[in-house]
Formats: C-alpha cells, structure tokens, sequence
C-alpha cells in the first residue's frame, strides 16, 4: 500500500492533492486485484481527471458549512444541493475538516443566517 510519503517516483511531479488522489486510487486497485503497473497509470488519469471536475478556476476547492433546514450542511462550492447533512455544526464541520484534508480543500465556515464567519485551509 502506498502512502503520502511512499509512493511510486512517477507521482512525484503531481500536484499533491493529485497525488493523494491517485495514491488513493491505486491502493484500491490493487485491492480489487490489478496488478500495480497497470495501475499506476490509470489512477494517474483518473487522478487528473477528478482534480479538473473538482476544481474553481483558481484552483482551489471550496467545501461550505451552512445552515440547513435540517440543521447544517456540506455543499461543495457551486453544488446544486449539499453532499451531506447534520443535526449539528460541529458534525458538519468535521466532515468538511475530512472533505479537506482528502480534496486540499478550502472550508467556508458559515453563520445560522448564512453570512461567512471564516475560512479554514485547506487542510493537509
């Protein structure tokens, strides 16, 4: 299994969110079974790929906690409907915390009346 710091010389030039994606991408191919030369350059691509879908122009992810009418939510930056819901802030913020450290994403962190009241991240 590969790691953030052990990982195979052809990741080295990625971007680190890149990276930590294909490393990702690879550690599950091979638990299903491919064999990791052939892995390597399909999460490689795949990693890419998900980086270009995941992204703002400016590069950056952004995961937002906001009031929901079930209590709070985690949308991802232009989503058309929060990925996650939670009775609490606190919970929200924790999966926006994991959502970040995967993604490299930036965290809004918003008020009950919706206004910004800070930005974490991104978080490694």
């Amino acid at each position: 299994m590969y790691s953030k710091s052990d990982y195979p010389d052809s990741l080295k030039n990625l971007e680190p969110k890149v990276r930590n994606k294909a490393i990702e991408i690879i550690n599950s191919m091979i638990e299903d079974g491919y064999d990791e030369s052939r892995a390597i350059p399909i999460a490689t691509k795949k990693a890419k790929e998900w980086a270009d879908e995941n992204s703002d122009a400016s590069g950056e992810t952004e995961q937002h906690v906001l009031p929901h009418e079930n209590g709070w939510a985690v949308k991802k930056k232009d989503a058309d409907r929060p990925a996650y819901t939670f009775e609490t802030k606190e919970e929200a913020l924790d999966k926006a915390r994991e959502l970040s450290k995967n993604q490299e994403a930036v965290i809004v962190v918003h008020k009950k009346d919706g206004s910004v009241e800070k930005e974490i991240g991104p978080l490694t």
